[in-house]
């Protein structure tokens, strides 16, 4: 099942010609998630044939322009291609008053319900879930409240494969049956659904941490996810400059990844002051070995 993530934009402030702000399109099964919604991310997301009409929740880290200045041209462009079905926001306080605003000033009245759900979080938060995930936030350690999110894969039932379906003759009810780890009986025999079922791949995870500081208690919210995206806005002879703009280096970005044990890190966020991004991975690499760099319209696969 698909479970990748479609980096749209990895610049940080300001655009330059090739590197868009912040944005993420998170693919969960044929689920579209919006993270972050930088300038230009609707033309991103044209140019790499992802269709914004499927994303029905967006995820705003906080409300430093990078980082949302694309938004209220998304949700304009939502309405006047016909949406009807309902958008849900995640975001910091003041995000709804943007919206209003925006919409107010231009005289429009969306055909949509756009739902906007304010977060003022001190702690790892249950967001939502479906049948498929399920969506926490998390604060960071930024200039302004700013908060990360977690997608979790949920356990997915086991596998009958149509050679058994086939061998046994099942029916469907009998195949529901051993999806749900329940034995089948028959008149002369008892089908065990271990001997019939393949166990479905562990549940993965992606952790997003959007502009933060170095700060370790992050560790607790991301521990163990299969991917981690961490800002590295800065290499580490700027480490100065970082702690007072409430930025990370690469290195720190990596030592992250490191102690919270994940998989595999993806750096981002980078200022417009770098051209080349060799040195990024360079210096991630003294403290986190599987490590690479954002580039708009790269696409990540979620790792087991």
């Amino acid at each position: 099942m698909k479970f990748e993530v479609n980096i749209l934009g990895c610049g940080a402030a300001t655009p330059t010609l090739k590197r868009n702000p912040t944005a993420q399109l998170v693919n969960l099964h044929d689920k579209f998630f919006l993270v972050d919604c930088g300038e230009g991310t609707q033309i991103a997301m044209r140019k790499n044939k992802l269709k914004f009409q499927r994303i029905n929740h967006i995820f705003i880290s906080h409300l430093h322009g990078d980082h949302y200045l694309g938004l209220v041209g998304l949700i304009s462009s939502m309405h006047l291609l016909g949406r009807t079905r309902k958008l849900e926001l995640y975001g910091p306080p003041g995000l709804r008053e943007i919206i209003d605003v925006n919409l107010r000033l231009s005289q429009t009245e969306l055909n949509f319900e756009c739902e906007v759900v304010e977060l003022d979080i001190k702690e790892k938060t249950f967001l939502f879930d479906d049948k498929s995930l399920e969506v926490f936030a998390f604060p960071l350690k930024h200039r302004i409240r700013c908060n990360g999110f977690l997608f979790k894969e949920k356990k997915r039932k086991p596998k009958v494969d149509k050679k058994t379906i086939s061998d046994y003759e099942l029916s469907v009810k009998e195949i529901v049956a051993l999806k749900n780890g329940q034995d089948i009986e028959r008149e002369n025999e008892v089908l065990k659904f271990e001997e019939l079922t393949k166990s479905a791949p562990d549940p993965r995870s992606y952790a997003y941490c959007s502009d933060t500081r170095y700060w370790e208690k992050l560790v607790d919210f991301i521990s163990e996810a299969n991917l981690l995206y961490h800002e590295s806005t800065f290499l580490e002879d700027k480490k100065d400059r970082a702690r007072e703009t409430f930025h990370s280096t690469a290195i720190e970005a990596a030592k992250i990844a490191s102690l919270a044990r994940v998989n595999k890190l993806i750096l981002g966020h980078f200022s417009s002051r770098y051209r080349k991004l060799d040195e990024f991975i360079t210096e991630a690499q003294t403290e986190f070995e599987n490590v690479v760099l954002a580039s708009d319209g790269l696409t990540v696969e979620v790792p087991q």
